[in-house]
């Protein structure tokens, strides 16, 4: 399903990417966010599990960018977010019987596959640094 969490992660790295000298505290994003710092950490987490940023704790500690933004594109981004986007399928097992219901999850499946090529493609085009270079 669709949830916030490429335009949380795509956030986090355009704040970082104003700063590339410096750590950002998970406080000072979350400001930045309007979230909750807890909400910000993890996916801080998941971006130091994919190598794009580094953190050190402490005092002075925070975040901050190992890749170049140049390097980074919103397709990486979004793959680190989700393996896909999906609209959702029915909660209910539709009837086999019927010439809908034994077929709609087989073409949802095809329609999605589709969507996300596109968004991928779409997406690969993009770089952090030219998506940052808005603000």
């Amino acid at each position: 399903m669709i949830s916030g969490k490429f335009a949380i992660t795509l956030h986090i790295l355009t704040l970082l990417s104003k700063f590339p000298d410096d750590y950002l505290s998970s406080d000072f994003i979350a400001g930045s966010m309007n979230l909750h710092p807890v909400l910000v950490r993890k996916e801080i987490a998941n971006l130091k599990k994919n190598n794009i940023v580094e953190s050190k704790e402490g005092k002075n500690g925070g975040t901050r960018l190992l890749k170049s933004t140049s390097k980074i594109t919103l397709d990486d981004i979004f793959k680190m977010t989700f393996d896909t986007v999906t609209l959702g399928f029915s909660k209910n097992k539709p009837n086999p019987d019927c010439p809908i219901g034994r077929q709609i999850n087989e073409n949802l499946e095809n329609l999605y596959e589709d969507i996300n090529q596109r968004i991928g493609l779409q997406l690969s085009g993009i770089t952090l640094e030219d998506f940052s270079n808005k603000f």
